[in-house]
């Protein structure tokens, strides 16, 4: 560490110190006012008058939602990344600050992710002499496929910066804990609707038709059995169905019926390939079954592969900021993050942060998830030595060159 990055350090720890409560505050009127992807406009409007209150210029993104803000001047320039949206999912806890909003619920710890980037940012703009420039994007839509970070990279929101951090709320470690990994540390995720047809039929004679419920139940128990011989297992490629449905009669076999599921994929070399082979699977057993099949396959995320120096750089700021013992080595994970996006214009790293308090933990994407909101400081003093270290280390470094900007494939489900 350098005498600047310790002097500077010290400060944000400070900061955080004495802005504890009124971060808590931010993060709960966040959590009782979740909004859905690309419809955050209240929730860029609260975020967006708190930077102006702070004496700062955010933008609104492209995408009507969300916003982009810098402190300090010139190069380096490093990005810090929010998601800002929250799930379909009703809010089941009883707690002052829970959902508003009927069947809407922060359930992921955006509102986590989003007071910690705030905080970051509002801490690095109260500091003399930052030494580069701090991007802070508060992205749209992160829980869609293919995710609110592929305008956000499109759109050029990214361009000219060095590298870029963020980190995730993680139920399954403690509070004060963070959580690193080099390379991928999650996974590829994909979405597949399935829409069976036939004639339909009595349930007395489904010789003379189309069994569709029976052509769905192979669908549903075949197709993964299949992919573990097609597949590397190393690959770790998986598919699980989240939604039947067929039919209203028990006495008539329906006309028409649907499977909707993901895929999700460890390695980026074999997602490349994922929709050909689960086209072609489907096709396979759907034929034996007399069934008609169309076939939506949406290509999401690939997975977040960290670089090995931007993890480097977040693993000092770690030691400084929870101390050797709390540091740990993460997991790869099965979920779909889109951050990854981040990966095809520069290098990335994403860090797990701990947020399991006293008791079982609270899991992801279920009503009943929350956190110990200790976390939030943690992710603060986290992501803004994060930053800090970056400025130092790339100081006098060109910023990567241009690549090509993943497609715009428009908004069409949820991860």
């Amino acid at each position: 560490m350098t005498p600047v990055v310790d002097k500077l350090g010290a400060a944000v720890d400070e900061w955080v110190g004495e802005r504890h409560a009124k971060l808590v505050t931010v993060r709960r009127h966040l959590h009782a006012h979740p909004e859905l992807a690309f419809a955050e406009f209240e929730t860029t409007s609260f975020l967006e008058q708190k930077l102006r209150d702070a004496g700062l210029a955010p933008r609104r993104l492209p995408t009507g939602t969300g916003l982009v803000v810098e402190v300090g001047d010139g190069d380096p320039v490093v990005v810090l990344r929010a998601d800002i949206d929250a799930l379909p999912l009703a809010d089941l806890k009883d707690v002052p600050y829970a959902s508003t909003r009927e069947g809407m619920c922060h359930a992921c710890g955006h509102d986590v992710h989003t007071t910690v980037v705030l905080g970051a940012l509002l801490a690095l703009a109260a500091l003399d002499d930052l030494p580069g420039t701090v991007r802070c994007v508060f992205q749209p839509a992160e829980e869609t496929v293919p995710g609110g970070a592929t305008e956000v990279v499109a759109a050029g929101v990214l361009d000219g910066a060095s590298r870029a951090f963020a980190l995730h709320c993680d139920p399954s470690i403690p509070v004060g804990t963070v959580g690193l990994r080099t390379g991928a540390i999650t996974a590829a995720c994909d979405r597949m609707d399935v829409v069976l047809t036939g004639p339909g039929g009595h349930t007395a004679r489904p010789q003379l038709t189309v069994d569709l419920v029976d052509a769905l139940g192979r669908l549903i128990t075949d197709l993964p059995a299949l992919l573990s011989r097609q597949v590397d297992p190393r690959a770790g490629m998986s598919l699980v169905w989240g939604a039947v449905s067929a039919g209203v009669a028990a006495n008539a076999i329906p006309q028409r019926g649907q499977l909707r599921g993901t895929v999700r994929v460890l390695d980026r070399s074999t997602w490349q390939d994922a929709e050909t082979l689960l086209r072609g699977l489907v096709e396979r057993v759907a034929a034996t079954t007399g069934a008609r099949c169309e076939v939506d396959y949406v290509r999401g995320v690939p997975p977040v592969v960290n670089d090995p120096r931007s993890v480097a750089l977040m693993r000092a700021a770690a030691l400084e900021t929870v101390g050797s013992e709390s540091v740990r080595l993460s997991p790869q994970s099965m979920g779909g993050e889109d951050f990854g996006w981040f990966a095809d214009v520069m290098p990335i790293s994403l860090a797990r942060l701990g947020t399991n308090g006293k008791g079982a933990p609270l899991d992801l994407h279920r009503g009943t998830f929350d956190v110990d909101e200790q976390a939030i400081s943690v992710g603060v003093r986290l992501l803004a030595r994060t930053a800090l270290h970056a400025l130092a280390a790339d100081a006098g470094s060109p910023p990567p060159g241009p690549s090509p900007h993943p497609g715009r494939t428009g908004r069409p489900g949820r991860r």
